[in-house]
């Protein structure tokens, strides 16, 4: 009896450790929560990541998607630390470029490696690998969660959790009301949206890394395979019936779409390739299971196709770049996922015409996208009847903070696709680099609800914003002022407050957007801005652009207005460099980089006023 009754104990010691107790808890080691870990922890807040693979990095790693989609000029933060990362192991920034998909590729092992060794240089950040969430509770000031380790039950309590899941399951779990598939387009206005709501998501893929190995790989031929399903997917005789619009590209350029160094090739062909639709979104983990066999099955069919149709007979799965059994990534590349009903709902319209919008939500901005809205519907069933969105035309983009804060359920914030956007948005937002950057902000958000005893969404947005910036991220999509410039904060700032407006374009594939660092002012345009910031500000000018002269003027107004002291304007001509200015002639009119960085360094209007969660001003 005595034996026995030790032995329970013996058992329920090991299988519920110490409550682990952290300020910051990132569940997911993804694309999003790794970062959201590096930041928080660099904020000095102590913080867990939780993963359920052995790697890190989520969609750029484990799930095989290792060529950065978009945002190639706009390096901000630690997805720019990890672009110098990659130049720094493989030699240069071409050396990246072997694909004609993206400018940055690269082999998913060693983006792996970066992301363990970014981590572990940070000490206050702790990562619980091969380790599942279980269960979270709603404690008074903060979540007690449950985590399986290894198969062992460990208990932790965090004052703030973050949602960097792949499909959103903790902030269902936590009750976060959200969405599925398409909404109707009256909940969004976006006229591209469809008239009725319907659950249908984007494809997801099992991506496949293949090497040319110089002898036959053919792989046994796999069950339900029908070569017919991809016969578009390239140039052939067999592409009788193309869908319309469909490129139909040489084998040999469609098998370079994705190639990586050293001589590898990431296999995730949009044309009626390895996409496949399923939405498991609500399925329990078993059907989860089911329903991925599916998918993996259907990409070893294109496999057997590219070997068998295409003669590719050489080329089979990389044996050495993931550490499973059947050489396939570690998890799906799931493009979409439960997206919240936040604080706001970030849609089209606030991307293509942002400053005429009910909500300014480009002032809250946290971080910043230039990739068109790509979806992949092409293997749902009735994809013919969908809207279509084949890379929809937008400017670029700044995505807003209030997006990562749920609704109704607080110390929770939401990272990674699941974030408060519409549908048809998360064709864009979605992708790596701006995922990443959401981690980040996600990361500084957690850190300064702890470090300021506030709730998140009590947390300043230029608060958050300054520490962005002080991570080298941009606010804005500026693509004439890089962060490495010693202007640049200063013009994020500004166009942050709306007083200067940049100017977004689709160019082509490209989308910009343009500070016009250089071009003059135009004083009808401040003017609007200024009257925004503050109404009770009342100036006049009879010119249509502003001398260095005019503009000290209007500066000192605003000082005297704002009772801002130890404002001395009569040595400005020769602060004028000590602002890194040049060309110091008062009676030149004035750019609007020089009128940004006089207007930030004297009245530092970012600071002055803070902004609530839909762009609304708000004093200090």
């Amino acid at each position: 009896m005595l034996k026995k009754l030790v032995f329970i104990i013996f058992v329920l010691f090991h299988l519920t450790s110490v409550a682990q107790k952290v300020d910051v808890l990132v569940v997911g080691g993804g694309t999003s929560g790794t970062a959201a870990g590096i930041q928080a922890a660099r904020m000095g807040a102590l913080t867990l990541i939780v993963e359920e693979t052995p790697w890190l990095g989520g969609m750029l790693t484990s799930a095989g998607v290792s060529a950065m989609d978009g945002n190639h000029q706009l390096p901000s933060g630690i997805f720019g630390e990890f672009i110098d990362s990659l130049v720094a192991h493989y030699g240069s920034a071409d050396a990246l470029k072997t694909g004609w998909v993206s400018n940055v590729l690269f082999e998913p092992k060693v983006g792996n490696a970066i992301f363990q060794k970014m981590t572990k240089t940070e000490k206050k950040l702790t990562v619980w690998q091969n380790s599942k969430f279980i269960s979270a509770t709603k404690i008074k000031h903060g979540w007690k969660v449950k985590v399986s380790k290894g198969g062992v039950i460990q208990s932790v309590t965090t004052k703030i959790m973050i949602d960097a899941t792949e499909l959103g399951d903790v902030a269902k779990h936590c009750g976060v009301k959200y969405d599925i598939g398409m909404e109707a387009r009256s909940v969004c206005g976006e006229d591209i949206a469809p008239e009725q709501s319907n659950d249908i998501i984007q494809d997801l893929t099992y991506v496949m890394i293949l090497k040319d190995y110089g002898f036959d790989k053919t792989i046994t031929k796999p069950a339900s395979y029908d070569a017919s399903l991809f016969y578009c997917t390239a140039k052939s005789s067999n592409c009788t019936n193309p869908k319309p619009g469909q490129t139909l590209w040489p084998k040999e350029k469609m098998m370079t779409y994705g190639k990586l160094p050293n001589g590898k090739y990431m296999i995730n062909w949009p044309i009626e390739g390895n996409d496949f639709y399923v939405n498991m979104l609500e399925m329990n983990d078993a059907e989860r299971t089911v329903a991925l066999e599916k998918a993996k099955n259907f990409s070893l069919c294109y496999l057997y196709y590219l070997q068998t149709e295409l003669g590719f007979s050489t080329y089979g799965l990389d044996e050495e770049q993931f550490p499973t059994a059947d050489h396939f990534p570690l998890i799906p590349y799931h493009r979409e996922s439960r997206r919240i009903h936040g604080l706001v709902r970030f849609n089209v319209n606030h991307v293509v015409k942002p400053f005429s919008q009910p909500e300014a939500l480009y002032r809250t901005g946290i971080a910043v996208g230039d990739y068109p809205i790509d979806h992949h519907h092409n293997r749902y069933p009735e994809w013919n009847k969908l809207p279509n969105l084949h890379f929809y035309p937008i400017p670029s983009y700044n995505v807003p903070m209030g997006a990562l804060i749920p609704k109704d359920v607080d110390r929770l914030i939401v990272a990674e696709k699941s974030i408060s956007v519409s549908n048809l948005l998360n064709g864009s937002t979605r992708l790596q680099p701006v995922v990443l950057q959401i981690g980040q902000a996600a990361g500084a958000l957690a850190a300064l609800s702890v470090k300021q005893k506030k709730t998140i969404s009590s947390v300043s947005v230029r608060d958050v914003q300054s520490e962005l910036l002080n991570a080298d991220c941009y606010l804005l999509p500026y693509l004439d002022l890089p962060k490495t410039d010693v202007h640049f904060k200063a013009v994020q700032r500004i166009g942050s407050t709306g007083i200067l407006k940049g100017v977004g374009m689709n160019v082509g594939w490209s989308n910009e957007t343009w500070f016009q660092c250089d071009s003059l002012i135009d004083v009808a345009e401040l003017k609007e801005g200024l009257n925004d910031f503050e109404p009770a500000f009342k100036w006049n000018s009879k010119s249509n652009e502003l001398s260095i002269k005019e503009a000290i003027e209007l500066v000192a107004s605003l000082a005297t207005f704002y009772k801002i002291k130890n404002a001395d304007f009569g040595t400005i001509s020769s602060n004028w460099q000590k602002m890194q200015l040049n060309n110091y002639n008062a009676e030149r009119k004035i750019t609007r980089k020089e009128f940004a960085v006089l207007l930030d360094t004297y009245i530092q209007p970012f600071s002055l006023k803070d902004v609530d969660m839909k762009g609304s001003y708000i004093k200090r």
